[in-house]
């Protein structure tokens, strides 16, 4: 593979249109600038590292095959967050259709946390995060994935509303009602964090009005390990 440096200055339009005339690398980059932030995405939707990275090298291929549809309408990171979130609900719903033997919640939950955080963070924090994920876990597909996108990854309405090539009121009405269900679950969390109730504002994200998921511990849930899991994204499908 070239030296990414080579492509420091091509946009991520470019180097789409780089792809589809033939580049063997330019896909790619593509790839190494996105793919942590498609895999937070798939692992808070999903809640499962494998069901996460499939869905993610899922993602990878059809938009790679794909590419040549692209028309410039949105940006290149909302169409990969499109094709990702909706890979990740196929998958939801197929494992909700499906529904064998249930698995074990703390463990599964205990996998989710990433090892530096199990060694640095305080334990009132992992368990605080356990909790979070777990309760997102009781939520359809849907609602989850508007949640992820506005309250744990900091999407505004509108950006989330293209990403799930939704209306923002469907957003919106998606959002107020997953945090009507969360609502019982994560008082006691957000009383424990000494936050108060997080009011909607100007300055703030654009959110409804209601309670809030607390934010994850960043943008960024991956780590070398699971980026492998998808690096594959640059080779021809």
């Amino acid at each position: 593979m070239a030296d990414g440096t080579a492509y420091d200055d091509a946009s991520d339009q470019d180097l789409l249109a780089r792809h589809v005339e033939g580049d063997p690398d330019a896909f790619g980059e593509i790839v190494r600038r996105h793919r942590d932030r498609l895999w937070a995405v798939a692992l808070r939707t999903l809640g499962d590292r494998e069901e996460a990275a499939d869905a993610v090298q899922d993602a990878l291929v059809s938009a790679y095959r794909a590419a040549h549809t692209f028309r410039g309408q949105s940006a290149v990171t909302t169409w990969l967050h499109r094709i990702t979130v909706n890979a990740c609900l196929d998958r939801a719903r197929k494992a909700a259709s499906r529904k064998t033997s249930p698995v074990d919640d703390t463990e599964r939950l205990e996998q989710l946390l990433e090892p530096h955080e199990s060694a640095s963070a305080p334990a009132e924090r992992n368990d605080l995060h356990r909790q979070l994920l777990e309760a997102l876990g009781t939520l359809p597909p849907d609602q989850r994935a508007a949640l992820v996108l506005v309250d744990m990854q900091g999407y505004p309405v509108a950006e989330a509303a293209r990403i799930l090539d939704v209306p923002t009121g469907t957003v919106k009405s998606r959002c107020a009602r997953g945090r009507a269900r969360l609502l019982p679950l994560l008082t006691h969390l957000r009383a424990e964090g000494g936050g108060g109730d997080v009011k909607k504002s100007g300055g703030g994200r654009n959110r409804v009005q209601g309670a809030s998921v607390p934010p994850a511990a960043g943008p960024h849930d991956a780590g070398p390990s699971d980026s492998a899991a998808v690096k594959g994204g640059g080779g021809r499908a």
